[in-house]
């Protein structure tokens, strides 16, 4: 019988090294995949960048006198919902290496697993 399981980790690195230890240790697995929230890679840019705001500050005849203000960005730019990592794994395989997925998700740091036997 071909089964699904999921579970949910911090971090899409621990979600890869607990695929690569499914995939290097148990028989039966057909495919594995892993999502997460991409949203997160932009919080992590804006770290050490810095944030420069024009503010037009009066009008001349042709020209326009602007000011710049310069201020450091942070990752708090981003909301917390947004800046999260929480990686989602799938993993296809037959019934008979349910368990053992399961306990290396659980040892590997998996949380919220889901399969049909559990």
């Amino acid at each position: 019988m071909v089964t699904r399981v999921t579970a949910e980790f911090e971090a899409p690195e621990m979600a890869e090294s607990a695929l690569k230890k499914i995939r290097e240790n148990v028989r039966g697995v057909y495919s594995t995949n892993f999502v997460y929230n991409r949203r997160s890679n932009e919080a992590e840019r804006l770290r050490g960048a810095t944030i420069y705001t024009i503010l037009p500050t009066a009008v001349t005849r042709p020209n326009y006198l602007t000011a710049t203000l310069e201020s450091p960005a942070s990752e708090d730019v981003i909301p917390e919902p947004a800046r999260s990592k929480k990686t989602t794994v799938f993993i296809v395989c037959d019934g008979s290496g349910i368990h053992q997925i399961n306990s290396i998700l659980t040892s590997m740091g998996g949380n919220n697993i889901y399969s049909p036997i559990t």
